[in-house]
């Protein structure tokens, strides 16, 4: 199946975006970047795509907030400028979508909260009432009160557990590159980006070099990690730049951007899926 006909199947769509893709590397808020996004996301809907945002940033918009130079050492320091800054990150999305006439609901979410049956069947629940609402779930790991024992991590791979959790069908990454390349485009000018990814092999997971920003937490390593939870899932899944001219109207047009990788599910186990069977391995 071509990745044109894979996308006229497409209902439901999660898309995470990073920090690197919200903020300025000193912290402060991207905002021209933000709105475009929300506008993007807010012209799916009105094609009647279902649509769920993963957001990084509460950190990030914690350091520029107030002031600071650099990403704070201590769990207490960065939990206190996570909670200081998902506000402000969440007034920002607010005032964005309210501008195209969307409602939007807040989701903090651990670990827990998705490998508990009974607390991700919850959040599941929570997430299709939200939709149904028409309004946008935008989710984020608890950063605030979570440590490291009932942590995620990073929002890529997070935003893969909720593709599972909502039986996604395509997840979008945005960042501040344009795929997966054969070497590291920043450092090899010959690199070559690869379109399509058939199968996540060994080969293809070596090719994630480098990490994040300084105010994100991740990297090709984490995006590559998400995939293999994603299409394990039955989701496609495209890594893309956040800074390309409407990214995402033009990937859901079928314009060939960034880096698909192809559900490794046969179009039968997927449907089982769609149904709400998780028993498949």
């Amino acid at each position: 199946m071509s990745r044109l006909e894979a996308l006229k199947e497409v209902k439901r769509i999660v898309v995470k975006v990073g920090t690197s893709s919200l903020t300025y590397p000193n912290g402060t808020m991207h905002f021209s970047q933000m709105e475009k996004l929300v506008r993007q996301l807010a012209e799916l809907t009105h094609q009647g795509y279902e649509v769920v945002l993963v957001t990084s940033g509460a950190i990030g918009a914690g350091i520029g907030l107030m002031n600071l130079n650099e990403k704070p050492k201590t769990v207490a320091d960065k939990q206190a400028i996570a909670a200081i800054g998902q506000l402000h990150l969440m007034h920002l999305y607010q005032k964005f979508f309210s501008e195209y006439g969307k409602h939007i609901g807040q989701i903090l979410l651990s670990k827990d909260d998705i490998l508990n049956k009974k607390r991700s069947q919850n959040a599941r629940n929570t997430i299709d009432s939200l939709i149904a609402y028409s309004t946008i779930p935008i989710i984020n790991e608890n950063d605030a009160v979570v440590v490291d024992e009932i942590k995620v991590g990073d929002n890529d791979t997070l935003s893969a557990y909720v593709s599972q959790l909502i039986h996604a069908d395509l997840l979008i990454l945005l960042s501040d590159i344009d795929g997966l390349y054969t070497d590291n485009p920043r450092t090899n000018t010959t690199a070559i980006k690869l379109d399509e990814v058939d199968v996540i092999s060994s080969e293809i997971l070596a090719l994630a070099k480098g990490s994040g920003s300084s105010l994100g937490t991740g990297g090709m390593s984490t995006k590559l990690s998400a995939a293999q939870i994603a299409t394990k899932a039955g989701t496609d899944m495209i890594i893309a730049n956040s800074f390309e001219p409407q990214v995402l109207t033009r990937i859901m047009a079928g314009e060939t951007l960034g880096t698909w990788f192809k559900s490794n599910l046969g179009e039968w186990e997927v449907k089982i899926r769609k149904r709400g069977d998780d028993t498949l391995d």
